[in-house]
């Protein structure tokens, strides 16, 4: 019984894992984006999309498993770093941290709603209301 009730949290983290991260964009966004173009835009090191019109990524919670994900994934840093990093930007003036949504319908609903607008979601709660760029 011991064995069973240790192995609970190991399934739960094998599966929050193995979930796919899908970066979205508004669906009239043409621009394609590799790994290293993307991690530049959610570490505010460029601001626009390759056609040169605005990018405005949006976070998930920092505390949230996917936001842990991509951040391991795309900027291959950890939660800790990432913070770091964006203190540093900060305190420097040199930029400051996207805007936080708290769920992935949010973050549909927000990129949806403008075309500067790049966010990530677990790949599963995709919709047809925004358009996947690359997915990790």
């Amino acid at each position: 019984m011991k064995t069973q009730l240790c192995l609970v949290p190991f399934i739960f983290f094998s599966i929050t894992a193995l979930a796919d991260v899908a970066v979205v964009v508004h669906p009239s966004n043409t621009n394609a984006m590799d790994t290293k173009v993307i991690g530049r835009v959610f570490t505010g090191k460029i601001k626009a999309f390759p056609d040169d019109s605005r990018a405005v990524p949006i976070n998930q919670q920092a505390s949230s498993p996917l936001a842990n994900e991509f951040n391991r994934k795309v900027l291959r840093k950890s939660s800790s770093q990432l913070k770091a990093y964006w203190s540093k930007r900060l305190f420097t003036g040199k930029g400051t941290p996207p805007k936080e949504v708290g769920s992935d319908a949010d973050m549909i609903e927000l990129v949806a709603s403008n075309p500067n607008f790049i966010g990530y979601v677990d790949a599963s709660m995709v919709t047809d209301k925004v358009k996947v760029i690359s997915t990790f």
